[in-house]
């Protein structure tokens, strides 16, 4: 799944606490977290699920039949659980033959026991039918508020009064698929399905597998049957019915589709077309095939996760969907990559509980830096990767942050955080170049094969990388995945006498372990570079090496692998100027441009000038927005550049920040651009164009905006917003 991370405050929650009942909470939140969240047990093993549904849109109930064929995991039973939620129970009973035995259950609104008709062994499959009705929209948590995002099954605008599509969709993960059929709804539990839809016969519909058939019925309705014959975890059981066009695509014979409201259809391809490639991409860099029967893609409204892989069908938010205008400013590849990724981790193997969260997550989010390194180059790929860092180290605070592969936790969504996704990527990068490329995709084949369509945890990849390479990996998942935190180094330099001395302390909080780390250093010397391997190990450590002069730079951890944080002493602007010039990797540069924006002198305004040519969006528009226009010696090639950014870029976020910049100039030359601006097609030079007329004529730039088309303005208007905000000049 790709989330979005937002953190939510409720103002004044504090004064409506009382002291009491505050430290209740705290008890209670602790209380949770001294439990250990076990692997689930399997009393039982899923086989095969099949169902038969249609839906009430007045009521938003489901009505389901379901044959449930399963086995006792070792031991005999005679009992058997199922996670149900929220549901009515017409009938419950076994088949035998051609018999139908009727069984004694209990059920508590979330736990359906029942009690079978004798002991079976290990060895015995039996098959349960079940006739249900699911009510997902009368779910009541515990506390008694409604269950906003946990209902599994979601009725979207079903009266059809609202201004928005009539769709019905479904979300499982965590554990919510038993909100619309029974099962054992657990991530450690895999079963093929059958699920046939009936519905109304104007809409289409998709799931898991492939569509075997379709039977119009005399009622209008039309029944479809979605197949699914390689076992998949239950919460990536997926349903999803609603006016949708299907744009058909293929990679190496199988059906890769798209599913788009009518309005986005024309885009498709603009959306989703590098999907075939990705697909070959990742089949051969993993050496494993893209495992499913097809691949689908399907954007739905008032989706709420962001994005979600369910097996050879992923549920896209309407975030996804875009038209060719809105597409000339951004895209989301990463989230395309990212769920595509998840079909090899996290489908094809399953984390075995929501504390291996990271064997689904990180490797998805690793997925999708490894997808921009392939298709825009190592810089992009670097770039990808910084992100994730600093995502990070905006949960961590003085090297403290939970552990990756955690067993204790309040609820399972606490599990989807930056630490299973970013941290955890970066960690498979760091490990990726320790090991070496050819070794670390060999040990990921190994996993994949030996545990596909069952689950998987850290220990398991260990011993793949263990196999493969014949080292002892454990020191390294015991750092990393085991324990907590992320190094910070303090680092100084010194030369005398023809020795370059490192000194490195490891300065996180005292409560967090010390790390060892292997990482290499750059000397560049006389125009050369001399690469030094270092082991930190200790607290505090120093290191030697004899060199001929003293060097001009100094790149600690050139490959930027380390997860964790680097401070330098005495690091200047002329050595900033030399790591942007000559050491130019994306971390340098961006590095190099963060320091320039706080510092005034004229080195700072050179890294900034050549900035303004980065090959990264990013980093232009850090530059445009840092660089001093009143600097007299650089003053007229800034304007040059930034005119012609203003212009030509190929980014339409820069030419953006460009056009806003020269504005806050006020020079009379550039009111022309501004008003040009405002005739562009993209959203995001507009919102430029009227902020920047604002400055030469107001009253013009209100026309402007006045005179926009209602799907214009309603893209600009917040954009405006947003600029204002971010660029106070």
């Amino acid at each position: 799944m790709k989330k979005h991370f937002l953190k939510y405050t409720i103002l004044g929650l504090a004064c409506i606490l009382s002291p009491k009942i505050e430290a209740q909470n705290k008890t209670e939140k602790t209380d949770e977290l001294s439990i250990y969240r076990a692997v689930p047990l399997k009393t039982h093993d899923l086989i095969h699920t099949k169902l038969e549904v249609s839906f009430d849109y007045g009521k938003r109930y489901l009505y389901g039949k379901e044959w449930i064929t399963l086995k006792p995991h070792f031991y005999e039973s005679d009992s058997l659980k199922l996670d149900a939620k929220g549901m009515d129970f017409k009938e419950i009973a076994i088949i035998d033959g051609k018999k139908s035995i009727p069984l004694q259950y209990k059920y508590n609104n979330e736990e359906l026991s029942i009690a079978l008709n004798r002991k079976y062994k290990s060895t015995e499959k039996y098959t349960i039918y079940i006739n249900y009705t699911a009510k997902p929209e009368e779910l009541k948590s515990k506390e008694g508020e409604s269950i906003v995002d946990s209902k599994g099954l979601y009725f979207i605008n079903p009266d059809g009064k609202a201004d928005k599509p009539t769709q019905i969709w479904t979300q499982g993960e965590t554990e919510a698929s038993s909100c619309w059929f029974p099962t054992i709804d657990k991530p450690n539990q895999k079963t093929t399905s059958e699920i046939a839809m009936t519905v109304e016969s104007k809409y289409t519909t998709l799931s898991n597998g492939k569509l075997t058939s379709q039977k119009v019925n005399k009622d209008g309705t039309r029944t479809d049957i979605w197949k699914m014959e390689q076992p998949n975890a239950p919460y990536l059981f997926m349903m999803a019915v609603g006016d949708f066009k299907i744009y058909k695509d293929s990679y190496n014979g199988k059906e890769v589709s798209y599913y788009l409201e009518p309005k986005y259809a024309p885009y498709a391809k603009q959306l989703f077309g590098k999907t075939p490639d990705m697909i070959n991409f990742y089949s051969k860099m993993l050496g494993v095939e893209y495992p499913w029967a097809k691949y689908s893609q399907i954007v739905v409204t008032d989706f709420f996760g962001g994005a979600m892989e369910n097996t050879s069908a992923t549920v896209h938010g309407g975030y996804v969907q875009k038209t060719a205008r809105e597409l000339l400013d951004n895209n989301e590849e990463s989230t395309v990559a990212h769920e595509l990724f998840h079909q090899w981790f996290g489908d094809l193997v399953t984390a075995e509980s929501w504390s291996n969260l990271t064997m689904n997550e990180s490797f998805a989010t690793f997925g999708e830096v490894l997808w921009h390194g392939h298709d825009a180059g190592q810089d992009a790929e670097d770039r990808s990767r910084y992100e994730k860092l600093q995502n990070y180290l905006r949960s961590q605070k003085n090297g403290n942050s939970e552990i990756l592969a955690r067993f204790h936790y309040r609820k399972a969504d606490d599990m989807f955080d930056n630490i299973s996704y970013s941290k955890g990527s970066i960690i498979l990068y760091a490990l990726k170049n320790q090991m070496g490329d050819e070794a670390f995709f060999k040990s990921l084949k190994q996993y994949l094969t030996i545990n596909a369509y069952k689950s998987g945890e850290p220990h398991q990849l260990r011993l793949a990388m263990e196999d493969v390479t014949g080292k002892d990996w454990l020191p390294y998942f015991d750092q990393w995945y085991f324990n907590a935190g992320s190094p910070i180094l303090d680092v100084s330099y010194r030369y005398a006498n023809g020795k370059i001395i490192i000194t490195i302390n490891q300065s996180q909080d005292s409560a967090v372990q010390t790390f060892t780390l292997p990482l290499k250093v750059d000397f560049y010397v006389n125009g050369n570079k001399i690469r030094k391997d270092i082991l930190i190990s200790k607290r505090q450590q120093s290191f030697s090496f004899d060199l001929p002069s003293k060097p001009e730079f100094i790149d600690l951890d050139p490959d930027k692998i380390l997860v964790g944080e680097v401070n330098i002493d005495k690091k200047t602007a002329a050595d900033y100027l030399f790591q942007y010039k000559n050491v130019p990797s994306y971390y340098n540069r961006i590095e190099a441009i963060k320091f320039a924006s706080k510092d005034k002198s004229q080195e700072s305004q050179l890294i900034l000038l050549e900035a303004l040519k980065d090959s990264q969006e990013d980093l232009r528009v850090l530059s445009i927005k840092a660089i001093d226009l009143n600097e007299k010696q650089t003053k007229d090639q800034v304007l040059k550049t930034l005119l012609d950014i203003a212009k030509k870029d190929p980014k339409t976020i820069a030419r953006a920040n460009a056009i806003i910049k020269l504005a806050s100039t006020e020079d009379a030359s550039y009111k022309n651009l501004m008003e040009e601006s405002t005739k562009e097609q993209s959203y995001n030079v507009i919102a430029a164009g009227i902020i920047g007329l604002t400055k030469y004529a107001p009253a013009e730039a209100d026309k402007a905006l006045n005179s926009l088309d209602d799907d214009t303005k309603k893209h600009v208007t917040p954009l405006m917003k947003r600029f204002s905000s971010q660029n106070k000049y």
